[in-house]
């Protein structure tokens, strides 16, 4: 996510979901001119964990996490505040598969408390038209994140496969979406993350490299 979705100079960003802290740390790491990051998680625990991680990494004043429902996120937020959304959203219905014991990871990654929708719901009063969402979702389910998207008044605009190794199946896909956007889409070349056994890509590691001014 951090590495695949472009960040604009000055760029207001919210993610939705932000687990431990770790999307809105790279992106203040690595595009300085950010101009600020709020984050948003629902789960205490991870809240606090965020936050913590914020000040170990002495980021405060660039990172703001929220301990909130993003459904719910219209009284702390003015509408049209932000210029771009990132989300790893919950991925896997609730009767899909064994639902994890450990609630933290249950949440984050079953539907329980929100879905793709309720994420692009959200992004509908975060954002202005023309501004922006970026999605990591499974890419057996595509479909209902173009759906998603264009329910809520998003149009599908990049698109790049993500491979874990050269000759697999896209696994997952990063979706970047326009607020009021044409219909023209762009598919970007795959994204491969190994190309060896325990052997980070060339692209991977430029990832880990890579500091945008």
């Amino acid at each position: 996510m951090a590495g695949l979705t472009r960040i604009g100079k000055n760029d207001r960003v919210i993610e939705l979901g932000t687990g431990c802290g770790i999307i809105p740390l790279i992106l203040a790491y690595r595009a300085e001119t950010v101009q600020k990051i709020a984050a948003v998680e629902i789960q205490p625990e991870l809240a606090d964990l965020a936050r913590k991680n914020v000040a170990d990494n002495r980021m405060e004043e660039k990172i703001e996490i929220h301990r909130l429902d993003f459904r719910e996120s219209g009284p702390f937020f003015e509408p049209e505040s932000f210029d771009l959304v990132l989300s790893n959203p919950p991925y896997r219905k609730p009767g899909a598969g064994r639902i994890n014991p450990d609630s933290q990871k249950a949440l984050a990654r079953h539907e329980l408390t929100a879905d793709v929708f309720d994420v692009f719901g959200a992004a509908r009063r975060l954002v202005p038209t023309g501004g922006r969402v970026a999605v990591v979702y499974p890419a057996t389910r595509l479909a209902n994140l173009f759906r998603a998207a264009f329910e809520r008044g998003f149009t599908p605009k990049r698109l790049t496969l993500i491979h874990s190794y050269p000759q697999g199946p896209g696994r997952l896909v990063h979706l970047e979406c326009l607020k009021g956007g044409g219909e023209e889409l762009r598919v970007e070349p795959p994204f491969t993350i190994y190309d060896g056994p325990n052997r980070y890509s060339h692209a991977m590691q430029q990832l880990y490299e890579e500091r945008h001014q």
